[in-house]
């Protein structure tokens, strides 16, 4: 889900011009985060006031009938009655079963077939069952109901348009059922509606039957879903167009793309990229799974964004951006077909997701693009990182800069780690594993696989990434020394500071730079703190890079020279900030070989001078400073430095 644009993939289109153009009425969307807070406290209220209490079964279907009939015509009520008949198979000895019911906006009317009586509580609905069943025994549950007038934030009638939004646990609101990840289960679903509304759901479309001015939608998904992926949006003379992707496994097997869009909407971009994106995603991560998929936009929703249900994304507010798409179509891998066991297991979803924008960005891009999203999410979850673990037992991490932009980084640097080719491997891999294939995983069956598949244990890198707090502070020497026949030694030292996680065992990079060019890059794995490393040069070193590329994108790092021969850099210098992007401060750091006179001046995108903090003398030296400014927007910068006749100019990105 991604109850806003990111912001960093509007930083990577403003960098990367030349690939998408930028649309600029987005913007207020990416700023955005009241909607995921909004979302995450009332599901952290719901977790504890709503859940069914017993759970010794397994649904196997759900048989959905719906009269929405009324709902698209003014005063637009969400008053509907529905029934939905439940097959179960008993895990236990059982004579009755708990499920989910929304006490707010759920009226049960009646039980029937191997249900009698039943309970409906404080959002539980306890049935009484017609017999004992044993483990193994299979039961059917049929339950008359009504919908109430009233706005449960997962049933909407707006205007014309009908749609559901469940994720976290709001398909009990519209539905009787186990509404919880774990339990996945086959939907079939019926809709009345007036004959000119279009309505899509979950699976195939197998009939639509018109009787007069009413229609008959008859949606059967053959694969099994979370109840939270569960959907329905329809909208009074919605447009239809369909794209076909085939399959490269059987060429003639041709998948249904749908998208539905209302008049006066544009989708065409989105239609013409989707057969390539589902090209890509399905050369990583294995092949499209689904018999049909989809996007359905909405407009006048309570939020903006998108919504990954099962073969059917809802685009909120007709967002049909192209970044967007791409996080929600990836969760038809990572969420729909292999979906989190429980929701501390939902950065699977989302940090995948997240990951696969910067990986749609590669795609468009090339490697510069890629890693300009990655730092710009590295920079959105260090200005914003609450100090909590990616995963969390028994809690619901539904936070952005935690489950989205460091569950993203994180699975950048697992692909540092391994190397592009193991990495992909592994992914693929999982995501076509039958282990976990239209099935929920945990973070421990994931870690396990990659591990197997990379033919190491990764244990360590999951447990202190994603079941720790926060990252890493280095604070970094190095020294060099003389040694005969005009050679150098070159010791470096590897020292993290942070007092708020665990040490972080990783590779780490050293560039070693030389008064000759010929720069060394060396990699060694970090496996201690204050660990020390020492290399032999037959020329002279003149400064110290750690991890220059910016690989370890989660951590604060300062490398600093010590002793006499440290410290006086061969030449000018000016250094890309850090972080970049920035919000509300970054470093900048640039070399001064011999006295002078030196000069930085900042400047927006139109050329308008806006501070000049360094104008003075300086002796030789390495420097950084700190540039702060709250009363800039949001945007691009550059910052130039002259000193005599050298002058370097750099581009920055502040993001708020």
């Amino acid at each position: 889900m991604s109850k806003l644009i990111s912001k960093i993939f509007f930083i990577s289109l403003i960098i990367t011009v030349s690939y998408t153009e930028v649309h600029t009425e987005y913007s207020t969307f990416f700023d955005d985060k009241a909607n995921i807070n909004r979302k995450r406290e009332y599901y952290n209220y719901l977790f504890k006031n709503y859940d069914a209490v017993n759970h010794f079964f397994d649904v196997l279907n759900y048989n959905i009938n719906v009269n929405i009939y009324n709902c698209y015509t003014s005063p637009y009520t969400r008053a509907f009655s529905g029934e939905v008949t439940i097959t179960f198979i008993s895990t236990s000895s059982i004579n009755s079963i708990d499920l989910d019911a929304s006490s707010h906006s759920i009226i049960i009317d009646s039980v029937r077939m191997n249900g009698t009586t039943f309970l409906h509580s404080n959002n539980n609905l306890a049935i009484n069952l017609d017999r004992t069943y044993n483990t193994g025994d299979t039961a059917n549950v049929k339950i008359y109901y009504r919908h109430k007038d009233v706005s449960d934030g997962s049933f909407y009638a707006i205007s014309g348009q009908v749609f559901t939004d469940c994720e976290p646990e709001g398909a009990r609101s519209w539905f009787p059922c186990w509404d919880k990840p774990s339990d996945k289960a086959t939907l079939d679903l019926t809709a009345k509606v007036p004959s000119s509304v279009k309505l899509g759901s979950n699976g195939r479309l197998n009939d639509s039957t018109l009787t007069g001015d009413t229609l008959y939608y008859h949606w059967i998904s053959r694969d099994p879903l979370s109840t939270y992926l569960a959907v329905i949006t329809s909208r009074v003379n919605y447009k239809l167009d369909i794209r076909y992707w085939h399959k490269p496994s059987n060429p003639s097997d041709s998948v249904p793309i749908r998208f539905y869009y209302a008049e006066g909407q544009n989708p065409y971009h989105i239609e013409d990229i989707i057969v390539p994106m589902t090209d890509y995603f399905s050369q990583l991560f294995g092949e499209h799974p689904f018999e049909k998929n989809g996007f359905a936009a909405t407009t006048s929703a309570p939020w903006a964004g998108g919504m990954e249900n099962q073969t059917l994304t809802t685009l909120m507010n007709s967002i049909w951006e192209e970044y967007l798409v791409a996080h929600e179509y990836s969760h038809q891998w990572f969420g729909d077909l292999i979906t989190c066991a429980d929701w501390p297991d939902i950065w699977m979803n989302e940090g995948f997701a997240t990951y696969s924008e910067a990986l749609w960005n590669e795609y468009n891009g090339g490697q510069t693009a890629y890693k300009t999203s990655i730092d710009g999410l590295a920079a959105i979850y260090l200005a914003g990182n609450p100090g909590y673990a990616i995963y969390r037992p028994g809690t619901y991490t539904f936070n952005y800069e935690i489950t989205y932009a460091k569950g993203a980084c994180v699975l950048h640097m697992l692909r540092y780690v391994l190397g592009d080719s193991v990495f992909f491997n592994a992914i693929k891999s999982y995501a076509t594993d039958p282990q976990f294939k239209f099935k929920n995983v945990t973070t421990d069956e994931f870690t396990e696989k990659i591990s197997e598949v990379s033919g190491q244990s990764l244990s360590w890198f999951i447990d202190e990434w994603v079941k720790q707090p926060n990252h890493p502070d280095y604070n970094n020497t190095f020294s060099f020394d003389p040694a005969e026949n005009n050679t150098w030694n070159v010791t470096f030292t590897a020292k993290q500071v942070q007092t708020n996680t665990t040490f972080h065992k990783m590779p780490v990079e050293i560039k070693i730079n030389f008064e000759t060019g010929n720069d060394s890059l060396i990699r060694v794995m970090n496996d201690v703190n204050e660990q020390s490393y020492t290399w032999h040069f037959d020329r002279k070193p003149v400064n110290v890079e750690f991890d220059p590329d910016n690989q370890i994108v989660l951590k604060r790092a300062s490398t600093n020279g010590i002793g006499p021969y440290a410290g006086f850099p061969a030449k000018f210098a000016l250094y890309q900030n850090y972080p970049n992007p920035f919000n509300p401060a970054t470093n900048i750091s640039y070399d001064v070989p011999v006295r002078a006179l030196v000069t930085i001046k900042i400047y927006d995108v139109l050329g308008k001078l806006i501070s000049t903090p360094v104008n003075e003398t300086k002796n030789a030296g390495k420097y950084t400073f700190e540039f702060r400014d709250t009363n800039l927007a949001s945007g691009v910068y550059f910052y130039e430095m002259t000193a005599g006749v050298f002058s370097e100019k750099k581009k920055m990105m502040l993001v708020k």
